[in-house]
C-alpha cells in the first residue's frame, strides 16, 4: 500500500524506494482516473465519518442507558459499536488532512495515535465478531454443559482482552508512523517510515494473518456448527428458545456484512504484498492493485456505518430498547417539569 495522493489511511512507503514506486504506479494509470479518486476521498470520508459518529453514538446510548442489563451477545456488539466509533473519530483528522493537501498538521504524536485508532478497529472489529460467533456456538451447540461461560462478567474481561490485543497489533503502526516531507510530492506526510522492505512485508503478513486468516478460521467453524444445530432443531424447541434465534440471526447477518466489507480489502492486500515481495510484476498490475486498494478501503470503512443500521432493520430486540429508551426522555422531562409545578406551589402557599 504505497502513496501516491489517493490512500491516507494506508500510506505505507519506506524510506528508501517507496516514493519512486508510488510516481510509476501513477504513470500507468489515466491522470483523470487518479484525480477523480483524489476527490472523492474527502467527500467519503467525511460521510463516513459523520455517519459513524452518530449511528455509532446512538448505539452505545441504547445499550448504556437501558433500565435492563446488557445481555452476553449485546456486550460484544456495543463494544464493536464502540470499534467502529473510535474509526469514524479518527477519519476526521484524515478529511482535515485532505483538504489540507496530505500536510499533516496534528503533528507527529497525533500522526501515531489517529491511525493506530484505525488500525485498532480493524483488529478489534473481527475479534469481536468471534467472541460474538464463540457465544452463539456456545449458546445453541453447547447450551448446557458450558452455560457458565455465558456470563456478562467473562464477556466484559472478553472484550478488555481484545481492545488489549489490538492495540499491541497495532504497536508498528505507533513505531513506524512519522511525519516527514516528501520532496516528491512537495508535502509534510504522516507516513509509514518502514527502515526496510522486509519490516514491511512483515507487518502486512501480521495484518493479514490476525486480522483475517486466524479470526475467519474460527469464526467459520462456529457458523458451520450453528447452522447445523438450527436445522437439526424441532419446531417446538426453536420456539422456546426464540430470543437465541433472534440474537443468532442479528449476528449472521452483523458476519456476512463484514465479510462482504473487508474480504476483497484482505484479497487485495494479500496481492499487494506478493508485489512487494516481486512475486508478482507489472506496471499495470501494481496501478490496478492500487486502485482496488483505494476503493476496498472505502468498502471496510463503510461496515462502520453498516452495523448500527443492521442493529435497526434486523434486530428486534435492539429496536424495542431504543424505543424505551427513547420514552424514557420524555417522561423525565414531565417528571421534572411536574415537580417544579408542584415545588412553585408549595412556595407560593408558604409566602
Amino acid at each position: 500500500m504505497d502513496l501516491p495522493t489517493t490512500r491516507p489511511p494506508e500510506l505505507n512507503v519506506t524510506a528508501t524506494d517507496g516514493y519512486q514506486n508510488a510516481t510509476v504506479q501513477r504513470s500507468c494509470v489515466d491522470p483523470d482516473l487518479w484525480e477523480a479518486l483524489t476527490n472523492s476521498q474527502p467527500i467519503f470520508l467525511g460521510v463516513v465519518a459523520v455517519l459513524g459518529i452518530v449511528l455509532n453514538a446512538f448505539v452505545l446510548l441504547v445499550f448504556c442507558l437501558h433500565k435492563k442489563t446488557c445481555t452476553v451477545a449485546e456486550i460484544y456488539l456495543s463494544n464493536l459499536a464502540a470499534a467502529d466509533f473510535l474509526l469514524a473519530s479518527c477519519l476526521i483528522f484524515w478529511v482535515v488532512n485532505i483538504a489540507n493537501d496530505f500536510n499533516w498538521p496534528f503533528g507527529v504524536p497525533m500522526c501515531k495515535m489517529v491511525n493506530a485508532g484505525i488500525k485498532m478497529n480493524a483488529y478489534s472489529s473481527i475479534y469481536f465478531l468471534v467472541l460474538v460467533s464463540i457465544d452463539r456456538y456456545v449458546a445453541l451447540v453447547h447450551p448446557m454443559s458450558h452455560g457458565r461461560m455465558r456470563r456478562p462478567k467473562y464477556a466484559k474481561l472478553g472484550c478488555l482482552l481484545v481492545w488489549v490485543f489490538s492495540l499491541f497489533l497495532s504497536t508498528p503502526t505507533l513505531v513506524f508512523r512519522a511525519v516527514k516531507y516528501v520532496p516528491q510530492f512537495g508535502v509534510t506526510a504522516c507516513i509509514f517510515d518502514f527502515p526496510s522492505r522486509t519490516v514491511m512485508l512483515l507487518c502486512d503478513v501480521m495484518l493479514i494473518s490476525f486480522s483475517f486468516l486466524i479470526p475467519i478460521t474460527i469464526i467459520s467453524f462456529c457458523t458451520v456448527k450453528i447452522i447445523q444445530a438450527l436445522s437439526k432443531r424441532s419446531i417446538e424447541r426453536f420456539n422456546a428458545e426464540k430470543s437465541e434465534q433472534k440474537a443468532t440471526t442479528l449476528v449472521l447477518v452483523v458476519l456476512v456484512a463484514f465479510l462482504v466489507c473487508w474480504l476483497p480489502f484482505h484479497i487485495i492486500t494479500f496481492l499487494d504484498v506478493l508485489i512487494k515481495a516481486g512475486v508478482m510484476r507489472g506496471c499495470q498490475l501494481e496501478a490496478g492493485v492500487d486502485i482496488s486498494s483505494q476503493l476496498f478501503d472505502y468498502l471496510a470503512f463503510f461496515n462502520s456505518i453498516i452495523n448500527p443500521v443492521l442493529y435497526v432493520i434486523v434486530g428486534k430486540n435492539f429496536r424495542k430498547k431504543a424505543r424505551e429508551v427513547c420514552k424514557q426522555w420524555p417522561v423525565s422531562s414531565m417528571t421534572t417539569s411536574s415537580t417544579r409545578s408542584n415545588t412553585s406551589a408549595t412556595l407560593r402557599t408558604f409566602t
